[in-house]
């Protein structure tokens, strides 16, 4: 549903604009409201509201017995805000998320099929440069390409 990656800076309201891509999609899935939290590798996850209540679910019933998952449910739900953006797709994203994912002024959106990923520039130049040679190594051990 999302691909690609676009560079974007946060206006002076610390917004960020949606790419338009991304707006059309949505708007081809009556996609109104977005889920916004602590992704992993330091960067945002952001999750149409269809694709969030699934990964709700699939959180939520890990045993609370467990000391991860319980951690993890935590983290990740308590970081997260509910976003619908403005007529010029913008969205706020609250001080604590953008102190979490390292972001101040220059970002990449990226497009991870169901959901969408928002790095400071920096984080995600550094992620791509040490994993893009490991690329065909990760493909090898996780997908089964016959």
């Amino acid at each position: 549903m999302f691909y690609g990656e676009y560079e974007h800076t946060l206006d002076k309201k610390g917004r960020i604009i949606i790419p338009s891509k991304f707006r059309e999609t949505s708007k081809e899935n009556y996609v109104e409201k977005f889920f916004i939290t602590r992704g992993l590798d330091v960067c945002l996850f952001m999750f149409p509201e269809e694709e969030w209540k699934s990964q709700e679910v699939r959180f939520k019933n890990l045993s609370f017995t467990k000391r991860e998952a319980r951690k993890f449910n935590r983290l990740f739900f308590s970081g997260t805000v509910e976003v619908i953006p403005d007529k010029q797709g913008r969205i706020l994203i609250p001080a604590y998320l953008k102190n979490y994912a390292d972001i101040k002024k220059e970002i990449m959106i990226i497009g991870v099929s169901n959901r969408i990923e928002i790095w400071s520039k920096n984080r995600w130049e550094d992620f791509y440069k040490t994993s893009k040679e490991s690329f065909e190594d990760i493909a090898e051990k996780l997908v089964d390409l016959e």
